[in-house]
């Protein structure tokens, strides 16, 4: 019986794409190395999928774009051996309280979730439906409130918001480390975050008046943090940080396999 028309082309390119994604799993398996034929073929086979949320912020000495760094990193290393696709890190998120720190750049809430709504469909529309946002900012986390009334519109999708450096198991490591730790001090300084050539002080931080900070508008939070990190010292040795990160990814990695409804 003669096979019908277009048979061969098809089963080539299904063949190519099924090659292609198995291919792609040496590796983390990075939306920006796939195309739209391996996306669709990877959420029939799996409808998980990570965004990465980060902000591009002051963050004294280190990167300003260090909170996008580790959320995308930490959601990389954390999601590969499951094979499960991350999509590249919304790098910028709500941050008003820095806006006097050149370099950082906020977004609107209203822009935010209006952001967030538009991507949450587009994963919908490509199949997925069960979502983990792996979070590296705490000015983000108000959107998980938006994403609860999404779900509502949506009940056969299922959103997670995972506030990574904020996870029991990585805060009881932190807290074994240096219980003083806080933004932009040694708790953020991985090898990753850190520039070259710029030196960090030799020195522990002392805490600053919380409730004075939370009443200041974002001019006089500036005066009261100086360089901008929180408290604490600015930095670590590379053996205790790479062994708090292996924490924190593993409890990623937790997320994104229990708990699913």
């Amino acid at each position: 019986m003669a096979e019908p028309a277009g048979f061969a082309t098809d089963f080539c390119r299904a063949s190519i794409v099924q090659a292609s994604i198995v291919s792609a799993r040496n590796g983390p398996l990075r939306i920006a190395a796939m195309n739209w034929m391996q996306v669709e073929a990877q959420a029939r086979r799996d409808d998980r999928c990570v965004l990465p949320l980060g902000c591009v912020e002051q963050h004294a000495y280190l990167s300003l774009a260090t909170d996008a760094i580790l959320a995308e990193k930490v959601a990389n290393d954390a999601a590969e051996p499951l094979d499960i696709p991350v999509f590249p890190v919304l790098a910028y998120g709500m941050t008003p309280g820095f806006a006097a720190f050149p370099g950082t750049v906020s977004l609107r809430m209203s822009t935010y979730i209006a952001v967030m709504e538009d991507m949450l469909e587009g994963f919908y529309r490509a199949g997925f439906r069960r979502i983990v946002l792996v979070n590296g900012h705490g000015g983000n986390a108000p959107v998980m409130t938006f994403c609860t009334e999404w779900m509502g519109k949506r009940p056969d999708a299922s959103v997670k918001l995972h506030n990574w450096w904020a996870g029991p198991r990585f805060q009881a490591a932190v807290k074994t480390v240096n219980p003083a730790a806080s933004h932009a001090s040694w708790m953020e300084n991985f090898p990753w975050t850190r520039l070259d050539g710029v030196a960090l002080p030799d020195a522990v931080k002392p805490p600053f008046n919380a409730a004075l900070y939370q009443a200041a508008n974002p001019a006089k939070k500036r005066e009261i943090l100086g360089d901008g990190n929180f408290h604490g010292r600015y930095q670590r040795s590379d053996e205790e940080m790479l062994s708090l990160w292996q924490v924190g990814v593993e409890e990623t990695r937790a997320v994104m396999v229990e708990d699913w409804p």
